[in-house]
């Protein structure tokens, strides 16, 4: 919200401070020139020891915006209904061109000289801080699922994940049981092998005692090589 005025357009006209006990706390004043002129102007308040006004005198040059900043200081004390009476009172004036900031003195403000001051009275209201953002409770989001019931004695009633956490166990056991059982049908194989070519090694020393009186048949030697070999692959795969 702006005033009607021919020199400074002021914006706002209601300066807002978010109150809150023992912090400073600042609102920004535009003002723009609407001459073709420079204007000087000076901020005024009804409580200077609780304001701070940067800058509280200056210059806005033609056709341009001043920022001027306003700062509560910290309070001790909240007011009971979160009332303000403080007023503010902005005054524009022409001024010579070249003009600075510096140069700005209290006589080109007085009416008593002639001078055609321009006034903007403004006002302070107490609003509420902003508040924090909630904390978002786990679970209260949209789509999440609910936690798992508890019973009296305390335990989880979540079965579907038990049963879940146990299945890789089970597999691993299977398994295990399978391969044992192979391995136990290779190694009675392997013994039944063994036996068969025990008796017919047996076999082959009666019938080579009967056809030759001293020395070890070239047979009887390769078939005890052979006997050796497969009792080594048997042991390795048990």
């Amino acid at each position: 919200m702006s005033t009607s005025s021919e020199l400074l357009t002021v914006e706002p006209l209601d300066l807002q401070f978010p109150f809150e006990l023992k912090k400073q706390i600042s609102c920004s004043l535009y003002l723009t020139n609407k001459t073709d002129n420079n204007v000087a102007f000076k901020v005024k308040t009804t409580n200077p020891k609780k304001y701070c006004v940067r800058p509280n005198t200056g210059v806005v040059l033609p056709r341009s915006t001043c920022e001027v900043l306003v700062t509560m200081q910290a309070q001790k004390e909240a007011p009971s209904d979160m009332q303000c009476k403080d007023k503010f009172l902005l005054q524009g004036v022409i001024a010579s061109p070249g003009v600075t900031a510096k140069e700005v003195t209290p006589e080109m403000f007085s009416k008593e000289a002639g001078h055609l001051v321009e006034e903007t009275k403004l006002k302070v209201t107490y609003v509420a801080p902003p508040r924090p953002p909630s904390p978002v409770h786990e679970g209260s989001e949209e789509g999440s699922s609910p936690r798992a019931s508890v019973s009296d004695n305390g335990h989880g009633s979540d079965f579907s994940r038990f049963s879940v956490d146990k299945g890789e166990p089970q597999e691993n056991t299977s398994e295990a049981r399978a391969l044992i059982t192979k391995l136990t049908e290779e190694k009675q194989s392997a013994m039944q092998l063994n036996n068969r070519l025990q008796r017919e090694l047996d076999q082959l020393r009666r019938e080579s005692k009967k056809s030759q009186s001293g020395g070890i048949p070239f047979m009887y030697v390769l078939l005890v090589g052979l006997i050796g070999l497969i009792l080594g692959y048997i042991m390795k795969r048990t």
